[in-house]
């Protein structure tokens, strides 16, 4: 059952990469984990933006980092982050030889200045 926040812990993430860059073809900065029914998406510094996309398409309200190390929220709804939260299912991240910006042979060489 999904907490009144827009949480459910027990729903794993849906795959390692975002779901539409995936997809479509497509590259991410950092990706970011739908906190209420898993879902990966991109950044909103990557090209797509597919997580607030998300956020925005279903209102599932909060996210969690899905990069190694980082266990941060962020509520679209209050416009603010949380440090830490809930445990979520495994895994809590990208594998850590999935590079970043990833996915791997799909980075242009001037991703950088891609997204300036």
């Amino acid at each position: 059952m999904t907490t009144p926040n827009g949480i459910d812990p027990s729903v794993p993430p849906s795959g390692t990469g975002c779901a539409e860059c995936t997809a479509s073809g497509g590259w991410w900065l950092h990706l970011r984990r739908c906190a209420q029914c898993g879902h990966i998406g991109c950044c909103d510094d990557s090209p797509s933006k597919h997580a607030s996309a998300h956020a925005q398409g279903t209102g599932h309200p909060v996210i969690r980092s899905f990069e190694p190390g980082e266990n941060w929220f962020w509520d679209y709804d209050a416009s603010e982050m949380y440090e830490s939260g809930p445990d979520l299912a495994p895994p809590v991240s990208h594998p850590l030889d999935q590079p970043t910006p990833g996915p791997a042979g799909r980075v242009p060489a001037n991703w950088a200045e891609t997204l300036r």
